[in-house]
């Protein structure tokens, strides 16, 4: 809840910039995008389900304190983040009400602050529910935690033969442990070929719950679904949805893509929430057969215009983008030339005369009638959709249009 709590002694603070300067490229997120993505989740997964908007990596790179605010606006009410420090950021921006989840790490530590704010956790060892029911009675406050079952991924946890001390934990300690959710992680559920895997770790879960509810410990919630299991498998969908990458405009895989739009057509609609631009610091006319940056990767076949924009790889640009990527000017592609470096790339701008030194460069988003896609961005560098995103700096502003 905004100044509603300190963020825990043992965790570092980021810094704020002495003076109000500018940063070499920004970030818009747009609420009209986000809307409409959240209204195509909603109508997938039926008005039950809780919507948890998933955080983590800094709001996938989008920013955690913009997105958080904006999700709020638009309706949000809980979310999942991977760390202690992730959830004191969402605690200083939440109103009272607003459910935070922990999914990953959780130190000692930070467990006594944890539990005093009422924030909810993975448990997937018994030691932890040990724990987690000793430092709540000493905290004088239940501990709100979910179960994580060990399913058949083989990342974290409850391995099904600690399920039986597990129940008795939970019935002992009831005065202290609060069994809100049962919950397990699906191994790729975004990859088709993964499906076998994915219906054997569902048949998994389906039973251990059948021996939670004969033993009478039965949890509050069940969820097993991320954006794919959400998008195309209903079967997964419980009283819970955990929403990360499709939130944000992008589809889990063109696999999961491909069925939904086999289902619903048009109406398969997500909307990249995202954008990223800079500015032309520098343009320069360049002989035929000189080379253009660090190194001979580019040579101009002809007299060239070259913009210089002040981006890259340190600033979030991925170098794999050199003599590959695309940006665009005025509305219209300028290919990336030569070398990404640390902190600027160089654009073919011969095709655009009118460009000029302090024009916007889109580097992710639309400018007139052309985009340039998250996914571009994938196909050029073999990274995922989600790691490009997440090594955006924080250091670049972001801001709400709406």
């Amino acid at each position: 809840m905004r100044g509603s709590s300190p963020v825990p002694a043992s965790t570092p603070t980021p810094a704020s910039p002495v003076r109000d300067v500018r940063h070499s490229s920004r970030i818009e997120l747009s609420e009209s995008a986000l809307r409409k993505n959240l209204a195509f989740l909603r109508s997938r997964v039926g008005a039950k389900p809780i919507i948890s908007s998933v955080v983590k990596a800094n709001a996938y790179g989008h920013g955690i304190v913009p997105f958080v605010a904006m999700a709020q606006r638009l309706g949000i009410r809980h979310f999942s983040v991977a760390s202690s420090y992730e959830a004191s950021c969402v605690l200083e921006e939440v109103e009272s009400g607003t459910t935070i989840l922990i999914m990953g790490i959780l130190y000692s530590a930070d467990l006594p602050w944890v539990i005093e704010h009422g924030i909810e956790f993975f448990v997937f060892d018994r030691s932890r529910l040990e724990e987690a029911a000793r430092v709540a009675e000493e905290v004088g406050r239940p501990a709100r935690i979910h179960l994580e079952v060990e399913t058949g991924g083989n990342r974290l946890g409850l391995p099904e033969a600690d399920l039986g001390a597990a129940v008795r934990i939970l019935k002992d300690k009831r005065a202290h442990l609060q069994f809100v959710g049962l919950c397990t992680h699906f191994a790729g559920m975004e990859s088709l070929a993964n499906q076998f895997r994915i219906r054997r770790q569902l048949a998994r879960f389906q039973e251990i719950t059948k021996r939670l509810g004969a033993a009478r410990c039965v949890p509050e919630l069940r969820h097993t679904a991320c954006s794919a299991a959400a998008l195309a498998f209903p079967e997964t969908v419980m009283d819970l949805v955990r929403i990360g990458t499709a939130q944000y405009g992008m589809w889990p895989s063109p696999d999961i893509e491909a069925l939904v739009r086999a289902e619903v057509g048009e109406r398969a609609s997500l909307h990249r929430v995202l954008s990223w631009k800079t500015d032309i610091m520098h343009i320069k006319d360049v002989r035929e057969d000189d080379f253009v940056g660090y190194g001979t990767s580019f040579q101009a076949p002809r007299k060239m215009r070259i913009g210089v924009i002040p981006v890259g790889y340190g600033t979030g640009l991925p170098r794999g983008l050199s003599n590959r990527g695309q940006v665009l000017v005025h509305g219209r592609r300028a290919p990336i030339v030569g070398l990404v470096n640390m902190n600027a790339c160089m654009i073919d701008l011969t095709h655009i005369p009118a460009a000029e030194i302090g024009d916007e460069v889109v580097l992710v988003g639309k400018q007139k009638n052309n985009v340039i896609s998250i996914r571009s961005f994938s196909e050029f560098t073999n990274a995922l959709n989600n790691e490009f995103l997440c090594r955006l700096p924080n250091a670049i502003p972001r801001t709400v249009v709406r």
